[in-house]
């Protein structure tokens, strides 16, 4: 041979591997580095909460005991504290030079004030001497001077949203009072005997239309064994919570201001240990409990047997050393920040995760959140104010939240759930993927069901039992129905499957008896026909000539009977026979819809690759069992199926790969109902669909949007896992009939 010719394919020979070996390692680096970009973005799920101090002034102008509130703006530029004077002092955070004053007054002749409660958005309820009491709200505004280069500065304001006049006789231990949106007021008042007093004001219209103000006034009956400890009033005033010193808690509700209802009074700890500290959590669902071990638990009512709700213990917190002094709620999610001799300490209430401690070498006597939740100042005993900044992105998110049980507010038991928006802003986010995962995994495998057993036997019977010409009939056109856009696979499942099989569920059910009864039976007598010569003609490659017209007559019979056999059994509606007698529901876009929609996607890809393997095996094995006097059926059951079994398992695989990632059929006909029920009249929800679902409504580096990568995550793990396995598994096979 020419040596230049030789010299000139050695070349091409050696410029191909390079070609080949630098693609191959190029797509293996894309997909690698697709893992790690997802991954990216959502490992900071996973980071530990920081906090880091932004500020610490000692404050002067009033001792620190007569200091009975503080807070800061969301700009972190402007801290203020309330005294016993009335005294408002604004200042500057970072310096903490003097930026305001402002007197707040009772309206009467009160000038000091016995005690301050603060609640939801800078609201301070203001106890005064002569038991008068008003409910202030602070606010910050951004002014910009346009002559300043749009310098922005902080103006400072008080408005006052409720006064109440002192009442009539009795000595106050300790008073609570509530405006809400509709200008309902409510006060509570807690005298030295161990008297509860509850007023409430409301706007109503009398017959002329004009508005008044009506008064109730009521004695709260308490027979409690011990003392009021902990008090505290819902944001609207509607529900009232009580702590004793021997461990008892009480819940009144307060919606009905002609007759309030006590509707809880149970033993919260068995030894009697006292509560020193309620607040509710954000929402005002859930009621936080400190006790005198350092303990906190949260509480909310769930429903009992008997269909009313009692107050229950639901989560565990992480504890103090010493007894819990004060509880209060994140103004942005379900945190609660708890103080005791040992610091602060800030836990998320449904993961259950303890975010941070906050332990300054002085104690601490009061904190105040910021609007944002993002900022926390702090009152010590030798009068500093210590300010900072809170670093906690994600404290909903935790494995346990993500893969476990959950209870959530309003559900009677743990959960999985994945809800991930609500109507209300104060709502827990539902962001189990555990449901998601469950959903995958079971659409996927009643495609499977559907489309492995179809594939194989139809390429059992293209390869080893159809004519050459009839091969390359069927082959091709099997093939082309993997061009089908899977977009028009679902529309079509969803909008005239689903509504389809929900008419003739009962035609279906007896056409799954009728077609495998008809088919052994036409098995039985082809049989005895088949001695005919005519007809060996036919079973030479043409034997779906006779089963088809056994299958077309087998589906009629059933969608004939069905209606009359439904109507006589299970009166007419099988679907309400199934839910009042089995439990259950008939979802119209369910797992049938998916084994069907789906599984005719997945047969092209296992089909082919089914039967390339069945026709690569070597023409001399199956002549040789021939041969030895098998029959055909013989020769493909112990020849060729096993000599070509790793080609049928990859193609299975990737099918069950195929059918792990789709989005659009799934997401089209199964409902995206996120629930983990095997029924296959249910739907489901798979991680493909959910992110194509939730991602453009996610916002972004936000918990929802984290949670959506990291099932991407998933999603590619389970793949590569499936396929990991799948190749070993092939090898395996390969090596032992790899001697044929």
């Amino acid at each position: 041979m020419n040596p230049a010719f030789l010299k000139k394919i050695k070349r091409n020979d050696r410029l191909a591997r390079w070609v080949i070996t630098v693609g191959g390692m190029a797509i293996i680096f894309s997909v690698i580095f697709i893992l790690v970009l997802i991954a990216k973005v959502s490992l900071p799920l996973f980071l530990s909460p920081s906090a880091e101090l932004y500020s610490k002034v000692a404050f002067r102008s009033a001792e620190p005991q007569k200091i009975l509130a503080v807070g800061m703006d969301e700009y972190l530029e402007s801290g203020y504290t309330l005294d016993d004077r009335g005294e408002l002092f604004f200042f500057n955070v970072k310096d903490g030079r003097k930026l305001d004053r402002l007197q707040l007054t009772s309206g009467r002749s009160a000038t000091r004030l016995l005690a301050v409660e603060s609640y939801g958005r800078l609201n301070h309820a203001l106890l005064w001497e002569d038991g008068s009491l008003t409910i202030e709200q602070i606010k910050f505004s951004p002014v910009f001077a346009a002559d300043d280069n749009n310098r922005r500065s902080i103006t400072h304001q008080v408005e006052q949203r409720a006064a109440f006049v002192a009442p009539v006789a009795g000595r106050l231990v300790r008073s609570l009072a509530r405006v809400n949106d509709e200008g309902r007021q409510t006060r509570l008042d807690l005298f030295e005997a161990g008297r509860l007093q509850l007023q409430q004001f409301e706007l109503t219209e009398n017959f002329l239309g004009e508005e008044e103000v009506v008064e109730n006034r009521h004695e709260l009956e308490l027979q409690i064994d011990g003392q009021i400890s902990a008090l505290i009033l819902s944001s609207d005033g509607l529900q009232l919570y009580a702590g004793t010193d021997r461990g008892e808690l009480l819940r009144w509700d307060l919606a009905d201001s002609e007759e309030p209802q006590l509707t809880d009074r149970l033993q919260a700890f068995a030894d009697r240990r006292a509560i020193t500290a309620l607040n509710l959590v954000f929402g005002d669902v859930s009621l936080a409990v400190g006790d005198a071990r350092g303990e906190i638990s949260t509480w909310f009512p769930v429903r009992n047997p008997g269909g009313s709700r009692t107050l229950t213990r639901i989560h565990e917190l992480s504890r103090h050393s010493g007894a819990v002094q004060a509880l209060a709620p994140s103004p942005q999610d379900k945190t609660v920040i708890s103080l005791a001799a040992d610091g602060l300490r800030l836990n998320h209430m449904t993961s259950e995760r303890f975010l941070l401690g906050l332990n300054p070498p002085e104690p601490l006597t009061r904190f105040a959140l910021t609007t944002r939740g993002d900022a926390l100042i702090a009152l010590t005993d030798a009068g500093s104010l210590i300010s900072w900044k809170l670093a906690i992105p994600h404290p909903e998110v935790s494995f346990g939240t993500l893969f476990g049980k959950v209870w959530y507010e309003g559900y009677d038991e743990p959960v999985y759930a994945w809800q991930s928006s609500s109507a209300s802003d104060d709502y827990e986010p539902k962001l189990s993927l555990a449901p998601l995962i469950f959903g995958t995994l079971k659409g996927t495998f009643y495609a499977m069901l559907f489309a492995v057993p179809l594939a194989i036997f139809a390429a059992i019977y293209t390869s080893q039992f159809a004519r050459p010409r009839l091969r390359e009939i069927i082959k091709p056109a099997v093939e082309v129905m993997a061009a089908i856009p899977t977009v028009i696979i679902g529309f079509l499942a969803a909008l005239w499957l689903a509504p389809l099989i929900e008419r003739s569920l009962g035609s279906l059910f007896l056409s799954l008896i009728l077609v495998p009864a008809a088919l052994m039976v036409s098995i039985l007598l082809w049989q005895a026909a088949r001695k005919i010569e005519p007809l060996k003609r036919v079973e030479r490659g043409f034997e779906f000539l006779a089963i088809i017209p056994v299958i077309i007559m087998a589906i009629g019979i059933a969608v004939a009977l069905g209606p009359g056999l439904e109507k006589l059994f299970f009166a007419g509606d099988l679907k309400q026979w199934m839910f009042t007698e089995m439990g259950t529901r008939y979802d119209p876009r369910n797992c049938i819809i998916i084994a069907f929609a789906m599984g005719f996607a997945v047969i092209p890809i296992v089909f082919t690759i089914a039967e390339d393997a069945l026709s690569n095996v070597p023409p001399s094995l199956k002549a040789a069992s021939l041969a030895l006097g098998a029959s055909r059926w013989q020769t493909v059951w112990r020849v060729i199926l096993p000599s070509a079994s790793p080609g049928i398992f990859a193609g299975s695989m990737i099918g069950f790969g195929r059918a792990v990632g789709e989005t659009m059929i799934v997401l089209m006909a199964t409902g995206n109902t996120a629930i983990m029920d095997l029924s296959i009249f249910n739907g489901m929800r798979p991680l493909s669909a959910n992110i194509a679902v939730e991602i453009p409504e996610a916002p972004v580096d936000g918990s929802l949007y984290r949670t959506l990568f990291l099932s991407a995550v998933i999603l590619f793990v389970m793949t590569f896992i499936v396929n990991t396995i799948a190749e070993i598994v092939r090898q395996r096979l390969r090596a032992k009939y790899g001697r044929f």
